[in-house]
């Protein structure tokens, strides 16, 4: 189910758009972003997730790059995966046998039309161009060959020379003829003219092959579809030279949504990105539409209320539909619903009449983008069941620390007890021992720490922690008493745990 805007369905009647098909580059343009480097089994493991998503066509490399290229595209076309498998090759000869030897039984080759490619790097006139493509293409198919052809920086090219080379590339057997908009340029309403215009020559399906140095990529493709383009080309999590291609993931779900067209299995998107992700090293950004961490995730009190009563008033789609899960984190913008809802998943009993109490300490967690888990909100919430509601006896005014490699950790602290301002200063082999001390000198000198336990509640470096402490001698000298303390700061954490003992102790001793 698509949440998607009414004025979308009225601005595509009538425009047909069946059999639109995406062409996967992850292996050969999404190779070529910056420190991605993949060995076979990398190509093997990835072009065979992307045959099961339902990819129609696999660029499963640059043959003629090496003899190491052949055997890894050699090997992925033996492994009989659904999706058709196809390398790049210039159009030369010897590019376009190296794609023999693999074994393939299609090519996608490409010269550039642009007037700056003739001058500056092709040294080549249009009719040389044209007659180098057509030889190409042809030898291609005197060898059986499938043939998709692509004029290089087809955005740039003047259009009666792009109508010329359409024309004089599908008479000598291209099935295919894709644009590229090779430095990312094009604007989408001058994409829609542009394959409006091709569309008058062309016999053959078109293809699209849309870079993103303008952050254009997915809608210029969706744009050259509603145009009458037949395929679009696709790199998983955008990957691509410079700044992407288009990403596979949101042109699946644009198409989807705007045309019904469901081009791969959705609900495999998830895994799929996740493990191109792995395997290339290249980290999916947090707020990356549809497959981010951040797609589904609902902080805002007020949002999380609407997603929880119907989905639609915050998301376009529900997360399971592309295989990920929506995520309500738990921050300094959460509201009472949120917290309610996630204690209720689970299975916390959290009296309501406390939860302002709860909410205030969770804001006070997340200061500086903290998000609480939900671990981390079960210590929390229990924690605040376990506190006292007395008045503090001994409070805690000021306290600071002092420690570093080479140091001796020395403390300072501050406390009044019956109205009495009491500062003590001691030292440590570390900032928790040296505090400790320093509270029981300020204290009682007679305190003695029976038992310190550390608990990490997750395993990440900014994991609330928990700490209990047991005490002897704070008020009574025969009798112990526990402080329990979470937070952020293990030092911190740890005064709060023995403030909290010490005032057990006191408030115990008085009744």
């Amino acid at each position: 189910m698509i949440y998607s805007s009414d004025y979308n369905r009225l601005a595509l009647l009538g425009i047909d758009v069946r059999g639109v098909s995406l062409f996967d580059t992850t292996l050969r343009d999404g190779e070529q972003a910056p420190g991605i480097a993949l060995s076979m089994d990398d190509k093997v493991r990835m072009a065979s997730a992307l045959g099961d998503l339902g990819v129609d066509v696999i660029e499963a490399g640059f043959a003629a790059s090496g003899d190491t290229e052949k055997e890894i595209i050699k090997k992925i076309a033996g492994m009989g995966i659904p999706s058709a498998v196809c390398s790049l090759a210039r159009s030369v000869k010897k590019d376009i046998d190296a794609v023999i030897d693999c074994d393939l039984g299609y090519v996608h080759t490409f010269l550039a039309t642009s007037d700056i490619h003739l001058e500056y790097k092709l040294k080549m006139t249009r009719e040389e161009v044209k007659a180098r493509a057509v030889d190409a293409i042809e030898y291609a198919r005197s060898h059986g060959l499938r043939v998709q052809f692509s004029c290089e920086d087809a955005t740039r090219t003047d259009l009666n020379f792009l109508k010329e080379m359409h024309i004089a590339v599908q008479d000598a057997g291209a099935e295919t003829i894709n644009v590229p908009d090779t430095v990312g340029v094009i604007y989408p309403t001058a994409m829609t003219y542009l394959i409006t215009e091709l569309r008058k020559v062309t016999k053959v399906p078109m293809a699209v092959h849309c870079h993103n140095d303008m952050g254009l990529a997915v809608a210029n493709s969706l744009a050259a579809v509603a145009a009458g383009a037949k395929q679009v080309h696709v790199c998983v999590n955008g990957l691509g030279e410079r700044t992407g291609n288009a990403a596979l993931e949101e042109v699946a779900l644009g198409l989807y949504a705007n045309f019904g067209i469901e081009a791969v299995d959705l609900s495999k998107i998830g895994n799929t990105s996740r493990l191109i992700s792995r395997i290339t090293g290249y980290p999916i950004a947090y707020n990356k539409p549809i497959v981010g961490r951040n797609a589904f995730a609902h902080e805002s009190g007020i949002h999380v209320h609407g997603v929880l009563n119907n989905a639609a008033t915050y998301e376009a789609f529900k997360p399971e539909l592309v295989g990920v899960d929506r995520h309500i984190v738990l921050g300094k913008h959460s509201g009472a619903h949120s917290v309610k809802d996630r204690l209720n998943a689970l299975k916390v009993k959290f009296p309501d009449e406390r939860m302002p109490e709860l909410l205030a300490r969770i804001k006070e967690l997340a200061v500086g983008g903290k998000e609480i888990d939900d671990a981390e909100l079960m210590v929390v919430a229990d924690h605040l069941l376990w506190m006292r509601g007395e008045e503090d006896a001994v409070k805690l005014e000021e306290f600071a620390v002092f420690t570093g490699k080479g140091v001796t950790a020395t403390a300072t602290v501050t406390v009044t007890v019956d109205g009495e301002r009491r500062t003590s200063s001691n030292t440590g082999i570390g900032p928790v021992d040296a505090s400790i001390k320093a509270i029981r000198c300020a204290v009682n000198d007679k305190i003695t720490l029976e038992e310190y336990k550390l608990n990490a509640i997750t395993g990440g470096s900014d994991s609330l922690c928990e700490v209990t402490v047991v005490i002897k001698g704070a008020y009574d000298c025969s009798r112990l008493s526990v402080g329990k303390a979470v937070g952020l700061d293990i030092v911190a954490t740890s005064v709060d745990a023995t403030m909290e003992a010490i005032n057990r102790d006191y408030i115990r001793g008085r009744r």
